[in-house]
């Protein structure tokens, strides 16, 4: 017997199926298919996040600043770990480590969705059922203990259950942004090691077709949910007496993420059942089949150290960043990353502010036109690149054309839009709501059920605009109007306001609005192919990976963790007034609608810009190479004729 016939099985040969018997988990084919469905879930819950934010912020009276600050605060714990997943590679069980941070990814859609039920039931400041609430009551006992800014013991647990809301969602974040880490490296490597020369490149362009349309599918999900109201698992609905149109709705934003929860639970279970090594993918085969050299290249070699590569990891991304054309990508890119982290989370806020549309609406607006376009761009560029085999050259120019023509669709973009309705005792002339015709009506400070006035003028409660009686509907007892309203004058005598805003006057600009902006991320997207292929030419060989990962650190450091709470704060600016809950402020009511649509359509325009000044920089870094060479070449010598030619004499041979 020899001496290899008495070594023992590897675990490669071991997880080889037997004749007759297909393991499907030691198909590459089949763990494609599983890491697709995995991704999905996983962008679902990302994409989702970003659509209810809004709901989120109104829900429990969180800033935009607050809002972007949890919008990014996943890139934390994906930053701190992204180094350390570069290191391990193949030295670990990778589908096990998959599955394990898919599961952590669950538990952190369950922490999101937990301040839902851990809080009480929803309350706005007018309660529809009771017949009195609302009006003008000049000694009303209720009216005027809200008015002396006194809550009641329930809404003032509420108020403080509500401050341990924000850190808990913070947690939640910050444990997707650990499980999502070995999911998509983890599982590009592997496919790469394991799927033949032939399919790799199918199967990595599945993945990453479905992390482009992964949000999409978060966003239209998201208008889906908000469509249920809030409270829908604690009352019946003949409970339920709001609308969706009215400012008040809040959707139920909690339920999205217990689905996607559900979903990733799922996914990750046949990532336990997966080999550590699989065997080869045969080109133009199904079957699989390993062979001694394969084996032998799956065995362990000498490698770094952690410390070693810890110590090395500084020098190498110095040696990187100094290649200006790779710099200089890298910064346009991530001018574009801050762009789009930007409009994600705040895109579907402000058309539902700016065009008075429902935030289910709104989310149909991103995740069914502006995210498709993305897409198609991305699609387009990959195959202007392949078709015209574009240079590196040629690729710097076409970002920064498509770049250039971005920020000329992008400035139509600040025009499309109206100012904030007239808003009495708000804007346009602010007296901080006390009125002089509803002083004697004993208000709450705090009341926030907006009325639209038969004069066209808009009052933060029916209350506010002195409406003394109400006429409800026999069939369900919704207000149908409120009459006689002192601070209503039409042709001398009260008039009458309408449950709701009167909203803005521009809702025609919708389209057009959203026409330029489908146009811009999709001209936008076309340079993101390009810009990739100009980062793989100019670095060297053996710095490829180590590139890419330094970019996609400076991705989330420079643009995903910043750029939210950038956009965030300078919402936030624009705001008129703030809503009050147990004398502490809540989110915000009423924008400056002209102010807004400038600074946060303004940093889009500004990104695209800093985006374009470092595309052109390296197009005339690429052509000065390019004139360099040319000059040497000219001044080498050459041979014509048997006579040497040169710069500085000529001599025959």
């Amino acid at each position: 017997m020899t001496a290899s016939e008495l070594q023992p099985t590897s675990a490669l040969q071991r997880s080889m199926p037997r004749k007759g018997c297909r393991n499907p988990f030691n198909s590459i084919k089949f763990f494609v298919l599983c890491h697709s469905i995995l991704q999905l879930a996983q962008l679902l819950v990302s994409g989702y996040l970003k659509s209810s934010i809004s709901t989120i912020e109104r829900r429990y009276g969180f800033s935009s600043q607050k809002s972007g600050i949890l919008a990014s605060f996943n890139e934390v714990g994906n930053t701190l770990l992204i180094v350390f997943v570069s290191f391990f590679g193949s030295r670990v069980h990778r589908p096990r480590f998959i599955g394990g941070g898919a599961l952590v990814a669950s538990l952190a859609a369950v922490m999101m969705a937990l301040p839902h039920f851990i809080s009480g039931q929803y309350e706005y400041t007018t309660e529809l059922k009771d017949d009195n609430a609302g009006l003008c009551q000049s000694e009303s006992s209720f009216q005027t203990t809200l008015s002396n800014h006194s809550c009641t013991e329930s809404q003032l647990r509420e108020s403080n259950a509500q401050q341990g809301v924000f850190p808990l969602l913070l947690l939640g974040q910050l444990l997707l942004g650990i499980g999502c880490v070995p999911i998509q490296p983890f599982g590009i490597s592997y496919i790469d090691d394991y799927a033949s020369k032939r399919n790799s490149p199918l199967y990595l362009g599945i993945l990453l077709a479905i992390t482009s349309i992964g949000p999409a599918f978060g966003y239209m999900m998201g208008s889906f949910m908000l469509r249920f109201y809030v409270d829908i698992d604690k009352l019946s609905k003949d409970q339920i007496f709001l609308e969706q149109k009215d400012p008040r709705w809040i959707g139920a934003w909690w339920l999205g993420f217990v689905v996607a929860a559900s979903f990733l639970f799922l996914t990750s279970l046949p990532y336990l059942l997966f080999p550590r090594q699989m065997p080869k993918e045969k080109a133009g085969n199904d079957a699989t089949e390993p062979s001694a050299k394969e084996e032998k290249k799956l065995l362990p070699a000498q490698e770094l150290t952690l410390s070693q590569f810890l110590k090395s990891f500084p020098n190498i991304a110095l040696r990187t960043l100094r290649n200006p054309i790779y710099l200089l990508v890298v910064l346009a890119q991530v001018n574009l990353a801050a762009l789009v982290a930007g409009l994600a989370t705040f895109m579907a806020k402000f058309i539902e502010r700016q065009f008075t549309q429902t935030a289910s609406f709104s989310n149909i607006m991103i995740g069914g036109v502006s995210i498709p376009m993305a897409v198609l761009g991305i699609i387009l560029g990959g195959i202007l690149m392949r078709r015209l085999n574009i240079s590196t050259k040629g690729a710097a120019l076409m970002c920064t054309a498509a770049i250039l023509l971005c920020v000329l669709t992008a400035l139509p973009l600040l025009l499309l839009g109206c100012s904030t309705q007239t808003v009495a005792g708000i804007f346009p002339t602010k007296t901080n709501g006390t009125l002089a015709c509803s002083a004697g009506c004993s208000c709450p400070t705090e009341a926030f059920n907006p009325v639209c006035g038969s004069d066209g003028v808009e009052f933060i409660s029916s209350c506010h605009a002195g409406c003394a009686t109400k006429i409800l509907d026999n069939n369900n007892s919704k207000v149908l109007n409120y009459t006689d309203c002192r601070c209503i004058d039409v042709n001398g005598s009260y008039g009458y306001a309408l449950p709701g805003t009167c909203g803005s006057s521009c809702k025609h600009f919708l389209f057009p609005f959203m026409v330029f902006s489908a146009l811009t991320c999709f001209i936008a997207s076309l340079s993101q192919t390009p810009s990739f292929m100009m980062i793989l030419r100019t670095v060297k060989p053996e710095d490829k990976s180590f590139a890419v990962g330094v970019q996609y650190m400076l991705f989330r450091v420079l643009a995903f963790l910043p750029a939210p709470v950038l956009y965030g704060t300078a919402i936030d600016t624009t705001c008129i007034i703030w809503g009050q809950k147990c004398g502490r402020n809540t989110s915000c009511l009423y924008y400056n609608m002209d102010i807004f649509r400038q600074r946060f359509l303004g940093l889009q325009v500004l990104f695209g810009c800093g985006a374009f000044v470092c595309f052109l920089l390296s197009l005339l870094v690429l052509r000065h190479r390019a004139g360099q060479r040319s000059q040497q070449a000219g001044q080498s010598c050459t041979m014509v004729n048997g006579v040497k030619i040169s710069d500085d004499h000529t001599t025959s041979t």
